[in-house]
């Protein structure tokens, strides 16, 4: 493990735990035919993943003070709908992958019509927690956390990335194509991370700019790693399998611009992410952590 990633192992450790402790909670099996549902639902979100997303809205959060319980709250959304999209994005019409995490993808655990239905479950479960009064008090603020995830996660971000990506065999995509389609489908999540902090500490518009610009670097500066895991990294590691992007002929940053010049890019990123956060103190160290981890990991 590097520096980075050893410093950051008890964070990741801590919401790792914090996101299983609610998922398992959140999700009884019910004594009755809707068991297998939750079975599969249970299966997708509780153990293994990164984390990532939901470490980084408490990280936004700690930057304003926001209470824990409800930052967790929004990292419990935020994930809810990452699962959904992981297992989506696994099924046969898609990537059409059999390992996830480690594990079998839901939909070769159970069966396809579970999976959707287990990804469409966790779709909804995303904004029931975002609109409950237990997230904030004010219902101005939870309006605008259930509008800004809806379009991260939907056509204008997540889910049109998704569509790129599905064609981009058939479509030749330059360097600025396949960074508009990472900016959409792995960048607005992201982003959505940091405007949450935002919004739960009632930040005003112009105070949001700096974590914006971290977002969108950090979000490129992911991808590439992801890129390069692909090219570079074993299954066995990232509990998925690897090398399908240059198998389907897609384009990619390291397709487009080599293993080295990406790497390079990738840390050119890094160092505008954390210069973004120049205006904050200490409060904004787990989020330097987790810019400088996006690059070091191995999965």
């Amino acid at each position: 493990m590097t520096p980075s990633s050893l410093s950051l192992k008890p964070a990741l450790d801590a919401i790792g735990h914090a996101m299983d402790q609610r998922f398992d909670r959140l999700l009884p099996v019910p004594p009755d035919s809707r068991a297998r549902l939750f079975e599969a639902m249970r299966h997708a979100a509780i153990g293994g993943g990164k984390r990532m997303r939901p470490l980084l809205v408490v990280a936004a959060c700690d930057l304003f003070h926001v209470d824990r319980e409800r930052a967790l709250r929004v990292a419990l959304a935020i994930e809810c709908i990452h699962v959904y999209s992981l297992i989506h994005d696994d099924m046969p019409c898609m990537d059409d992958d059999d390992m996830r995490r480690g594990k079998p993808t839901v939909h070769k655990a159970f069966d396809e019509a579970t999976a959707v239905l287990a990804g469409d479950s966790l779709h909804a479960l995303a904004f029931e927690i975002l609109a409950h009064e237990a997230t904030h008090e004010d219902p101005f603020a939870r309006v605008e956390l259930v509008t800004a995830l809806a379009v991260a996660s939907g056509p204008s971000g997540m889910a049109g990335g998704q569509m790129m990506d599905l064609v981009s065999g058939d479509e030749l995509y330059d360097l600025n194509g396949v960074t508009r389609l990472q900016q959409l489908k792995t960048g607005a999540l992201i982003g959505f991370c940091l405007e949450a902090g935002a919004i739960m500490g009632r930040i005003g518009e112009a105070q949001r700019t700096s974590l914006r610009g971290y977002a969108r670097d950090l979000g490129l500066a992911f991808q590439i790693a992801d890129d390069l895991l692909d090219v570079e990294g074993s299954a066995e590691a990232a509990g998925k399998a690897v090398g399908k992007d240059e198998a389907a002929g897609k384009a990619t940053f390291v397709s487009l611009l080599g293993v080295e010049r990406a790497r390079t890019q990738a840390s050119m990123l890094i160092d505008q992410a954390i210069a973004h956060l120049a205006s904050f103190g200490p409060e904004a160290d787990l989020l330097r952590a987790i810019a400088r981890f996006a690059i070091e990991r191995d999965r």
